[in-house]
């Protein structure tokens, strides 16, 4: 598997590998980031951070669509990965200062950066082999293979740095480790020349300013379109349809339109020549954007079912103290009823339910300091807190503002989401604790709302008939942090490369190779059964009910990752085969807008799980699923014809 590819392939191997690990160590934690309100986060409903995660990960694979026209036509591939890591770093590193502004405006670089660098990176690799050349399937799955040992590392790193110093550490990790991949990048120029190709453009080819007013504009047009009908058409008509749809996800699909209406025109108005690979092309797009869309619920519907729905009491602990978090009171809503408690003492309960937001999301106002200074006199202390306070003060401290402001917004089961935010730009006057004194033993508390507290003492003692069993005064139990969860999947695409691989090079040699065409279909039917086993996982917990072992999440990615690298390097390598050499930089970025596409989908579905039972909710992604798996063995045969005209 390793031996006999072009030196280039490893080059480009840890560029690749050094931009998934920053790519993923802040795209692991965005959802969880959004709606956290314990430790910092924004606070805000779920199906607002489900709607900036699918939205971002939809631009973030839109965006290459773009990268490879301008790749192919003005810059080059290797201009264009080099300043697609710019955007990239610079990205990150608006992400990591606090505020409204740096975080929209590094979500912009971030989706501009992987249109330059995603969809040309990949076409570099295609470039290093010739045409027919049988490795170039496994080069793609060692090229495959970088990818996911960057994503790997990328949720230790952003564990550490959440546990230690806090979320805006973990965006500016990112940054650096986007520049080590530049800075490989650069060292790599002159080798990295055969990979390349001087730009040029095709008498047939369409002129770039016809694509923005005959594409672009159109779908600027739909989207906006989509977007204010959503609010003034939609919802009149079906009153609570944009809780369910947010407008601007309506919007983006509505954009899609035009754009996909394009590809159908490039496959349809081909040459005899050209035809069949551009058509075969849309049933490998008609797949990946299936399948993207359930990988990458890995950030949204995932990982709220490893937050909520999973024990993380075991499984996932063995990596060292670095790696666990608390376990804060949002966690027992459905915990074992053995599992320790916190100490009455280490929570206070406070008044309003704002008080409580405003301290787990460190965004508190003087005002609300002052009142519950008053309410709590001789019970706590409020202490102030510097950067050489005592480690368990700094991270039980909130920072006081003049004035905060306070959104509330009810979620789908009618509990009201209260998020917290401050004037761009506003600077807190200082950070405080509260603390209180038992004994000799002096520690801060933990503020909570009247719910919380009375379903973590006064609720437990109703449904049970006796009091919890509760830790000692200022302690928390230790849980795996939710953001491990995802060195599942990439750890199986490391550990089952090479037998994947493997297992195809032996048919092959047997006589009987497994065609390209049914490892797409056999990773379909493999993702259809990875949500039918989270099916099941639902239905036996009781639709989380209670919290489901850790085994039924690494179930589902070693079913789904063995679907994946069936699925998706072979895709990757059929763009490469199938496509005009003048068209391959657009039909990548053709790729990826499938991929955007499934991925505005993943954050849609992540929204909608919030409204449905866990159990119900993944089989009617499976049902999808089965469909197009479906669909693709009914194109099989034209599949296979088309591969094998293009020397496949």
């Amino acid at each position: 598997m390793l031996t006999g590819h072009p030196k280039g392939l490893y080059r480009l191997f840890f560029i690749e590998m050094w931009e998934r690990l920053a790519f993923y160590t802040m795209v692991g934690v965005l959802l969880l980031y959004t709606i956290d309100n314990e430790k910092g986060g924004l606070g805000l409903p779920s199906a607002v951070g489900n709607e900036i995660y699918g939205l971002y990960l939809a631009f973030v694979y839109f965006t290459p669509y773009l990268g490879g026209m301008i790749a192919d036509r003005f810059l080059g591939y290797r201009k264009s990965v080099l300043l697609g890591g710019i955007f990239f770093a610079t990205g990150f590193f608006l992400m990591g200062t606090y505020g409204q502004v740096p975080f929209i405006s590094g979500l912009v670089c971030l989706c501009i950066g992987n249109g330059f660098f995603k969809p040309n990176i990949s076409v570099m690799v295609g470039n290093l082999y010739k045409q027919g050349d049988p490795k170039r399937d496994a080069g793609f799955n060692i090229f495959y293979m970088g990818i996911n040992i960057g994503a790997f590392i990328a949720p230790f790193l952003a564990t550490y740095f959440e546990n230690h110093v806090g979320w805006l550490a973990i965006f500016q990790a990112a940054g650096v480790g986007m520049i080590v991949g530049i800075s490989v990048l650069l060292l790599s120029w002159k080798q990295l020349a055969d990979a390349d190709r001087m730009p040029e453009r095709g008498p047939d080819d369409t002129p770039f300013s016809e694509v923005m007013k005959k594409i672009l504009g159109p779908a600027l047009a739909a989207g906006v379109a989509g977007y204010f009908a959503a609010i003034y058409v939609l919802e009149p008509m079906i009153p609570g349809l944009t809780d369910l749809v947010r407008p601007a996800i309506v919007g983006f699909l509505a954009g899609m339109v035009p754009i996909v209406l394009f590809f159908l025109r490039l496959a349809g108005n081909a040459n005899e020549e050209e035809k069949p690979g551009l058509t075969a092309l849309l049933t490998v797009y008609v797949a990946g954007a299936t399948f993207f869309m359930v990988l990458h619920l890995n950030g949204s519907a995932m990982t709220t079912w490893a937050k909520d729905y999973t024990n993380r009491d075991i499984g996932l602990t063995a990596f060292g103290s670095d790696y666990l978090e608390d376990a804060l009171p949002g966690y027992y809503r459905n915990a074992p009823p053995d599992r320790l408690r916190p100490n009455r003492l280490t929570v206070l309960e406070v008044e309003p339910p704002e008080a409580a937001s405003m301290f787990g999301q460190k965004r508190m106002q003087e005002s609300t300091l002052a009142a519950l200074t008053a309410a709590h006199a001789g019970e706590i202390e409020v202490v102030t807190v510097g950067e050489d306070s005592d480690p368990e003060l700094r991270k039980r401290s909130t920072d006081i503002y003049p004035t905060v402001n306070v959104n509330k917004v009810p979620d789908a089961h009618g509990v009201m989401s209260i998020s917290v935010s401050v004037e761009e730009g506003a600077e807190s006057s200082k950070s405080v604790a509260f603390v209180r004194q038992v004994g000799d033993k002096r520690f801060p508390v933990f503020l909570v709302d009247a719910d919380t507290h009375h379903s973590l003492f006064d609720g437990f003692r109703e449904k049970h008939g006796r009091e919890p069993e509760q830790l000692p005064p200022g302690e928390y139990a230790e849980l795996s942090n939710t953001v491990l969860s995802q060195i599942i999947n990439p750890g199986f695409v490391i550990l089952l490369t090479p037998l994947i691989v493997g297992f195809f090079a032996w048919r092959m040699n047997k006589g009987k190779p497994f065609t390209t065409a049914r490892k797409l279909f056999l990773g379909m039917v493999l993702t259809s059964l990875a949500l039918v086993i989270m099916a099941c996982a639902g239905f036996l917990t009781e639709n989380g009910a209670i919290k489901a072992s850790v085994l039924w999440l690494v179930a589902f990615y070693l079913i789904i990752t063995t679907g994946e690298l069936c699925l998706s390097p072979m895709a990757l390598s059929l763009v490469t085969k199938l496509s005009p050499k003048r068209l391959v930089g657009l039909t990548m970025g053709g790729w990826f807008l499938a991929t955007a596409f499934g991925n505005n989908f993943s954050g849609f579905f992540g929204g909608l799980q919030g409204h449905m039972d866990p159990a119900w909710f993944f089989l009617l992604l499976a049902g999808l699923v089965g469909l197009v798996a479906l669909f693709v063995y009914i194109k099989l045969p034209k599949l296979d014809e088309a591969i094998q005209k293009y020397g496949g």
